[in-house]
């Protein structure tokens, strides 16, 4: 927003600092619950509190105890194990069909292309117990629930709706005269699309691929229902460190994902500036 001209009337000068204040409210509302996990994790008890070594900030108040509990705990590792599995594989999914749906339903020829896109971002509209539970008895059927491919494919269609928005987004500023002139060159359609479709809607292409990434990385119920024992991710580990043993390497691992949710944040922010450049929107 800029700034406030000197001119502004009074009403315009109440709202752009109420506006402000607004924002900063909400703002410390939804990051005072982080900033106090973060400290949390670095609890020399096991407690999940502050103990009155921390508050004074004596050094034997903290510690590092709780991610080396995460890093040597077999049952984390596991958890781990089966995260870094199953969540590149469904991004790589979603991504693939996201992207694929989203080109299709930017072509105006295509029939009752509201109430297709509708239906492939219903996942996100739709309560998740739901999801998961018509997950769990068609994948019950077909012999898909209790397996890493079950989960992955129910993980890949929470991701395509992300996937299929932002390449929507992102087609929308497409030249479309370029697939025009790469047909009257002689390329064939999928020589057009890698050459010349995909570097351009590529950043769109990333930015869904993040969405979906985070989606079934941090999905809980829906594996549940369809995910057995053997396909624990780090969530549904965090669910039974809260709900059977109450964990304090949860906090620690909290703070891990307040890390890696910051760092594809940033990367976010990036591939935006990015595309906003190579569209001309800003001047660097």
């Amino acid at each position: 927003m800029s700034a406030l001209p000197a001119y502004a009337s009074t009403g315009q000068r109440v709202w752009y600092y109420s506006f402000r204040v607004i924002c900063g409210i909400i703002f410390f509302f939804l990051i005072f619950p982080i900033l106090v996990i973060i400290p949390l994790s670095f609890n020399a008890e096991d407690f999940f509190t502050f103990t009155k070594e921390m508050l004074a900030f004596k050094p034997e108040g903290y510690s590092l105890k709780h991610y080396h509990d995460f890093f040597t705990n077999p049952d984390w590792q596991q958890a781990l194990w089966n995260s870094v599995r199953i969540a590149p594989m469904a991004t790589l999914l979603s991504t693939g069909f996201g992207t694929l749906a989203a080109i299709g339903l930017s072509q105006r020829s295509v029939p009752f292309r509201s109430v297709i896109m509708a239906v492939l971002i219903s996942p996100m509209i739709v309560p998740l117990i739901i999801s998961a539970a018509g997950m769990y008895f068609f994948y019950s059927r077909i012999g898909l629930q209790g397996t890493y491919w079950g989960v992955v494919m129910a993980h890949a269609a929470l991701g395509t709706p992300f996937v299929i928005i932002t390449v929507t987004a992102t087609l929308v500023g497409f030249d479309r005269s370029l697939v025009r002139a790469a047909a009257n060159l002689g390329a064939n359609p999928v020589t057009t699309f890698f050459k010349v479709q995909m570097p351009l809607i590529l950043p769109g292409v990333i930015s869904g691929a993040l969405f979906a990434f985070i989606t079934s990385f941090d999905e809980v119920v829906v594996v549940l229902f369809v995910g057995s024992a053997s396909q624990k991710t780090l969530p549904w580990q965090m669910f039974i460190g809260l709900r059977e043993q109450i964990s304090p390497t949860i906090l620690a691992l909290a703070s891990l994902l307040v890390a890696v949710s910051v760092i594809l944040l940033m990367t976010l922010e990036l591939i935006r500036r990015r595309n906003e450049r190579l569209r001309g929107m800003s001047p660097g």
